[in-house]
């Protein structure tokens, strides 16, 4: 008895802690500097929206183009380790000789990340041209990166991040299958979904015999575990496990063919959370194949059904696409392709029947991931356009996360602050709701692990609360 009066009352005192961190959220709800000193220091649990190289900023990546001495081209700011032989490229040595250094520095920051954006160019322009530019200066880097991450995650009271790390290098020869190309194509014209599965059947076996295994064993192998184990990223306080990601912008032999190696790597590795399909889907690629990308998740998800998958879906606004098109991703991503989460949703308002597909999110408990600060620079989607409040009014689970931090030049911090001040009905309550989603609906696959997170999420939200008790 003495034991259940002492549990009474120790649960009594948690509500009064976080009753009076509600109230001090709401008496600070309007000053911007207060807010970010309050989620600051809040814990925040998961990052599940997350591509590691865009999360880098850019000045460790500059500063390593320099002491490597790349070649830099002064036109367009891409970076290269050898000269190539067309375009104006100059070392960053001699950029320096000649006391350009500083200017060129400058350049390059305002076109690898959205510092100092003037509008200059199209703001998705800006935004997704960028990767290609500095991507040789992480190649051959990504432990640096990665404790870059893991120290600016502990800093900022993040314990876990669900991050698309890399694409796995194949150098599979599929010049033999290319009439698969046509074929598929041709099918997904006419939404003809069982002759695709009998085309992606057919494509799976001639693939099997080009040995696609071991390129998924050989990735999780020996850069995955690999890294993870020599970098010892996972400790008390921190957690971190990786996407497999492919390319939209490919042909769909090479796409199922990197699709296949993605899933037979999650499928084999505990360190392989999910699988995710990237790059800009309003591309042309990407709009002429979605249905087809769809019926792909489809088909892997019947080989390998214990592998989790999010797809980017509905990152999409009126004026980027025709207004027909903003009606049925987010419904082929959850209804064809069977996405266990949901990656921006911003086009969800435009989309058929979006009340009967929102009820559907909540029921099945399909989570969306929402990204304030990158919807708003890339979509000029924010305020009560952005349909968060959508979301929230149909009780689809939502957890909050940063996309690119690096080149948005963002963090977590600015996401909850963002949240706090725009959407005034969302209670401390709730936010806190949003964090513990973040690794309830995580694609960690050991359930230990999961649960100790929870359990560490406990004791942060303890210590957090018990600052504004009684103040």
């Amino acid at each position: 008895m003495s034991r259940i009066i002492t549990l009474f009352f120790f649960f009594i005192a948690q509500i009064g802690f976080s009753q009076s961190a509600e109230n001090y959220l709401e008496k600070i709800r309007n000053n911007e500097a207060l807010l970010t000193a309050f989620f600051q220091q809040m814990p925040k649990g998961g990052d599940l929206h997350h591509h590691f190289s865009g999360s880098i900023y850019a000045e460790p990546l500059l500063e390593r183009a320099i002491a490597e001495d790349f070649y830099l081209n002064i036109e367009t700011m891409a970076v290269s380790k050898t000269k190539p032989e067309i375009g104006s490229w100059h070392t960053f040595s001699s950029l320096k000789n000649e006391g350009k250094l500083a200017f060129y520095e400058q350049q390059v920051m305002q076109t690898w990340s959205v510092k100092d954006y003037n509008g200059s160019v199209p703001s998705d322009d800006q935004f997704f041209d960028s990767f290609q530019k500095f991507e040789p200066t992480i190649q051959g880097h990504f432990a640096e990166g990665i404790l870059e991450l893991k120290k600016r995650a502990l800093a900022e009271n993040v314990s876990y991040i669900e991050t698309q790390l890399s694409t796995i290098p194949c150098d599979m020869n599929v010049a033999d299958l290319s009439d698969f190309n046509s074929k598929l194509r041709q099918a997904s014209s006419q939404k003809d979904e069982k002759a695709v599965l009998k085309l992606l059947d057919d494509l799976y076996k001639s693939l099997q015999k080009k040995d696609a295994k071991k390129y998924a064993t050989e990735f999780n192998t020996n850069f995955i575990a690999k890294l993870h184990k020599d970098l010892k990223i996972d400790d008390e306080r921190f957690t971190m496990r990786y996407q497999n990601f492919v390319l939209r912008f490919m042909d769909p032999v090479d796409l199922f063919k990197n699709l296949m190696i993605a899933f037979i790597s999650a499928n084999d590795s505990k360190l392989v959370a999910g699988v995710n399909i990237v790059s800009p889907e309003h591309g042309e690629n990407s709009m002429k194949d979605y249905w087809l990308h769809m019926v792909m998740f489809k088909y892997c998800h019947s080989k390998f059904p214990d592998v989790k998958y999010t797809l980017h879906a509905g990152e999409l606004t009126l004026g980027l696409v025709l207004p027909e098109d903003l009606t049925w991703h987010i419904n082929d991503a959850i209804h064809i392709a069977g996405a266990n989460r949901i990656g921006h949703g911003v086009d969800i308002a435009y989309e058929a029947n979006s009340y009967d597909l929102l009820r559907y999110m909540a029921k099945n408990n399909i989570p969306i991931e929402i990204n304030l600060v990158s919807n708003e620079f890339i979509l000029k989607v924010k305020d009560s356009r952005h349909p968060f409040t959508l979301y929230k009014e149909f009780n689809v689970p939502i957890v909050i996360s940063t996309d690119d931090a690096g080149i948005l030049r963002t963090n977590m911090t600015e996401q909850y602050v963002l949240l706090a001040k725009r959407y005034p009905d969302v209670s401390y309550a709730t936010i806190k709701e949003y964090v513990y989603n973040s690794i309830n609906y995580s694609f960690i696959q050991d359930a230990s692990v999961k649960k100790q997170l929870l359990k560490d999420l406990d004791t942060r939200f303890k210590t957090f609360e018990d600052k504004f008790y009684k103040n």
